[in-house]
């Protein structure tokens, strides 16, 4: 059985090596998405501090569909240019939120949140869904959180099987 282990709070280029590191063994000799995706979103959401939501959205049809997460309950569907989720697979691009109440059409599942950062997972080309964490700070999000959450999205990737 895998066992986490506590990560580095140095800084964060340390911190998300190891939580990588962690999430890579978490996963190892595993291929379903779901049970990935779920692990996946409970090791973020004990590790990296100062959130109150940390999970996935997926590709159904027109829109994305809740997947597994950690947090309050959920906006069920979210279609694509709506919020930052829907924005994210839009652009095919990670989107940093500073201020989730100045981000336009924002979508408020949960009035505490302050903050969000969104990874679209990207496998040949295709979006397939993506990785939504959102925090009651604002500001809680930079580019070394962004780039540590899209790498950890290519392990979730490499590691799961799709279609789901």
């Amino acid at each position: 059985m895998f066992e986490v282990k506590s990560l580095p709070s140095s800084n964060k280029r340390d911190f998300y090596a190891s939580l990588a590191q962690q999430l890579s063994g978490l996963l190892e000799g595993e291929p379903d998405a779901i049970a990935n995706a779920a692990n996946m979103s409970a090791l973020i959401y004990q590790f990296l501090p100062d959130l109150n939501w940390a999970g996935f959205y997926f590709m159904r049809g027109p829109g994305l569909v809740l997947g597994p997460f950690q947090g309050k309950t959920a906006c069920v569907r979210i279609a694509i240019g709506r919020g930052v989720c829907g924005t994210a697979v839009e652009r095919k691009e990670s989107i940093v939120v500073p201020d989730v109440h100045a981000f336009p059409g924002h979508i408020a599942c949960d009035s505490a949140s302050r903050s969000e950062l969104v990874v679209p997972l990207i496998k040949d080309g295709k979006v397939l869904g993506v990785l939504d964490l959102d925090s009651p700070n604002p500001n809680r999000f930079d580019d070394e959180d962004r780039e540590g959450c899209e790498k950890l999205a290519e392990i979730y990737l490499k590691a799961s099987e799709f279609p789901l």
